[in-house]
């Protein structure tokens, strides 16, 4: 009874599916735009109108349903839907290239395509590009003011005749059965799919629960979109549906916009990105908004600087959480407010469930899982992790990068850190990312963080240049906080910093009006790296 009830119904869908029949009439789904909330009850209908819509084009057990949306209430229902056929939910993102959403088409092969009027010019060439050709395409448009192009269906028709009913299917749901399929941000290469059982699902949702912790009262936002684990499941759509709680939809962030929804739906928990927590400090200290109702700000994908913490405290809330992992195993450490801001700049130590080492260099194999550097803060090594609930350790149709990065039950990330005696990871770069020059190690995250310092600065970002004396040249790309800003004053500032060897100084400047990020606020070091030698070939680097 226990294997046969636990492996059948410790599934996602059941656990939302309690909320349903629990807290029916109580909000579970805001969008302001629309001016419309959705209970429990109108959720779980609309999802069933879905799910019929599905299952009448054939969609059934391991099929895969993609959808590329903007935070919206038709992404939830994609979410959904597919669960109660036993199909696979495949979110990717919307700010992808036509040829990078071809590649995903092509790779996972959805049965059915959902996109963003938005997009919609962006989809059709990536529908042109792919290989493989989706039977159904549904086109959402939530303005009301669109027409489908030919072939495509709209949303609004597509599932308007049909009934609101559980969809009957005979399938049987298990634990280790493939729900949602997300795609990595592609920093180093081209997106790898990540496959999630329904175990991986509910225990996301358990470790935030436990970390924050999220209740039934709590009212989510998140300011960064829900495609990437960081925004599906860090308080966005599985956790707090999956508690009873209610999402506030933040379509696109704009930090006036974001305090005054937060101030006018009382939001509990805001969820974003490090670069979104600077441009919500700036705006409440331009305009305040009454946040005492704010339970906590939580950000992921980038460590907190100490000074920017501390602001962010004083003008947001005295709670600010930082989560660091990966889209292989949501996040595998944690900072919580009573780490800060002292322990601000680290990614913080293990999650309840999980474990965390980091391990050496060596230059023709991988280090065993036990082989640690020394927990001094000062030895770098490669940061590894282990999440049994919340990874199936594997990526989709890819043996190779699977060997490559499961290893003995660990995940070998590629990022470079250091640890201390109680286990609080520094992160310091990725090993792609590390510059070698004159036989030294340079982990750009060390040099940016130092250049963050000078008051002139907004932003910065450190790679590497070829060159022929050092083999390599540190190159910065800065975003000025003050036009005034000359690479000498740089120069001068790095010369004579305390925490600056010689050797980890910049060589080249280059003033820059943003930088590249990922989705998940991450900077993307090998873009700026291509660019540099673009822009070193042209002369367009300042000497330092």
């Amino acid at each position: 009874m226990f294997r046969e009830t636990f492996e059948h119904e410790f599934t996602y869908l059941h656990g939302f599916l309690r909320n349903v029949h629990r807290f029916a009439p109580k909000a579970a789904l805001t969008c302001p735009l629309r001016e419309q909330t959705w209970t429990y009850s109108d959720l779980n209908r609309e999802a069933n109108r879905l799910a019929q819509a599905l299952k009448a084009d054939g969609v059934g057990p391991m099929d895969l349903v993609m959808y590329q949306l903007l935070n919206s209430a038709e992404f939830v229902f994609c979410y959904l839907a597919p669960q109660k056929l036993g199909a696979i939910n495949c979110p990717i993102n919307f700010r992808l290239a036509p040829g990078e959403t071809a590649f995903i088409i092509d790779d996972s092969k959805p049965r059915v395509f959902v996109y963003d009027a938005d997009i919609k010019q962006t989809v059709l060439q990536a529908l042109t590009m792919a290989n493989h050709k989706p039977e159904r395409i549904v086109m959402v448009d939530i303005s009301g003011k669109e027409t489908a192009p030919p072939g495509h269906i709209l949303y609004r028709d597509y599932v308007r005749a049909q009934p609101e009913d559980e969809p009957q299917t005979g399938n049987l749901p298990h634990v280790y059965a493939e729900v949602t399929r997300l795609y990595t941000s592609g920093t180093t290469g081209k997106p790898k799919g990540v496959p999630l059982n329904n175990i991986n699902e509910v225990l996301s949702a358990h470790d935030v629960a436990m970390h924050f912790p999220l209740s039934p009262q709590d009212i989510t936002m998140n300011m960064s979109p829900w495609f990437h684990r960081g925004g599906i499941h860090s308080g966005g759509p599985v956790p707090t549906l999956y508690v009873g709680g209610q999402i506030i939809i933040l379509r696109q962030f704009n930090p006036k916009l974001c305090l005054e929804l937060t101030g006018k739906y009382r939001v509990t928990f805001l969820i974003g990105a490090p670069p979104m927590l600077k441009m919500l400090h700036d705006q409440q200290v331009k305009r305040p908004v009454d946040l005492t109702h704010l339970k906590g700000i939580v950000t992921m994908g980038a460590p907190l600087e100490k000074e920017a913490c501390t602001k962010f405290q004083q003008s947001l809330t005295p709670n600010i959480f930082n989560g660091y992992g990966t889209s292989e195993a949501f996040w595998n450490t944690f900072l919580r407010p009573y780490d800060l801001p002292v322990m601000a700049g680290t990614a913080g130590r293990a999650c309840t469930d999980d474990d965390v080492a980091v391990v050496r260099i060596f230059p023709d194999h991988r280090a065993e899982p036990w082989e640690h550097v020394a927990k001094d803060g000062q030895e770098t090594g490669e940061i590894i992790v282990k999440a049994p609930g919340k990874t199936t350790y594997a990526y989709h149709r890819n043996s190779n990068e699977s060997e490559r990065v499961f290893y003995k039950g660990w995940i070998y990330i590629g990022d470079l850190g250091t640890w201390d005696e109680n286990e609080f990871v520094t992160v310091v770069g990725r090993k792609d990312d590390m510059i070698i020059s004159s036989g030294e190690n340079i982990h750009p995250v060390q040099v940016e963080e130092i250049l963050n310092e000078h008051p002139k600065v907004k932003e910065s970002i450190v790679v590497g240049v070829p060159d022929e004396l050092r083999g390599e040249a540190v190159v910065a790309y800065i975003v000025k906080a003050d036009p005034s800003l000359l690479a000498r004053e740089l120069t001068d500032f790095c010369n004579t910093h305390p925490m600056l060897a010689k050797y980890k100084r910049p060589r080249y400047y280059c003033f820059v009006e943003e930088l590249p990020y990922t989705a998940t606020g991450k900077k993307m070091h090998f873009r700026v790296k291509e660019q540099a030698v673009i822009d070193l070939a042209a002369g367009l680097l300042e000497r330092g």
